[in-house]
């Protein structure tokens, strides 16, 4: 399931797929209820970047990519693209992983795109990711990384990416799994997670995920937004995140 596999299917699961998918994504709702358990006891980690001395990519690419992603995306999105960027580089610390900044913060900037404009039979994260990597050799990336950047995107939804930060898909699956579901917040420090907040407000993303979601799996019957529905419930792990709103 890798990037030429979501081009030619559009992201369209087959039966054995589904099945391989089904032992990442147990393994993520148990890090899912171990993370909800801790919560529940008041243990929290220390974790978060620093958001003052943070060093944003200033790249020409960089730059262009928050100027799309500004004039494309809703409030509520464009707010979640910059928490997950923030929360990915922040796992990533934790894991002592190494990443590529840039690529990294272009692709959490352009990852939701698509996110309630479904393509019939087409996934969200794999038009998105096709349209980020033209974005990527429109501005005068080699081929190799804007390649990088669409497979980060279209690869964000499936089980497993988030378990490994030290490439751009895990960065913007694993930050965007926090500010989904909750998964791994309480290795952050409580004090971080609400200046993040501050800074870019959820503006109800909860409720606007689940009717972006619903519109998705409608569209993408053998998609894996509607596997996650299936399998794990993924709109009731939305409602139940840890976030007011």
């Amino acid at each position: 399931m890798d990037w030429s596999w979501a081009v030619a299917t559009g992201g369209a699961l087959s039966r054995r797929q589904r099945r391989q998918l089904l032992t990442p994504l147990l393994r993520t709702a148990v890090a899912y209820s171990a993370t909800r358990a801790r919560l529940a006891v008041g243990r929290r980690g220390s974790g978060g970047v620093d958001l003052d001395a943070l060093r944003w990519p200033d790249s020409k690419l960089a730059r262009a990519a928050e100027e799309e992603a500004r004039e494309t995306c809703s409030a509520d999105v464009l707010a979640h693209c910059y928490r997950t960027y923030l929360f990915g580089l922040s796992l990533a610390a934790i894991d002592g992983a190494a990443v590529d900044e840039e690529l990294c913060y272009v692709a959490c900037l352009l990852h939701d795109l698509n996110l309630g404009d479904p393509t019939p039979a087409r996934c969200f994260a794999v038009v998105g990711g096709e349209r980020a990597e033209r974005f990527a050799l429109d501005h005068g990336e080699p081929v190799d990384r804007a390649a990088t950047i669409g497979a980060a995107i279209g690869g964000h939804l499936t089980g497993g990416q988030n378990e490994d930060l030290s490439h751009p898909g895990g960065v913007v699956s694993g930050g965007a799994f926090v500010d989904v579901t909750g998964t791994r917040i309480d290795e952050l420090s409580a004090g971080w997670v609400d200046s993040l907040l501050t800074r870019y407000p959820r503006h109800d993303f909860k409720r606007r995920l689940r009717t972006y979601w619903a519109s998705e799996s409608a569209a993408v019957p053998e998609g894996r937004a509607r596997h996650l529905t299936r399998t794990v419930g993924f709109p009731l792990l939305v409602r139940l995140a840890p976030f007011p709103e």
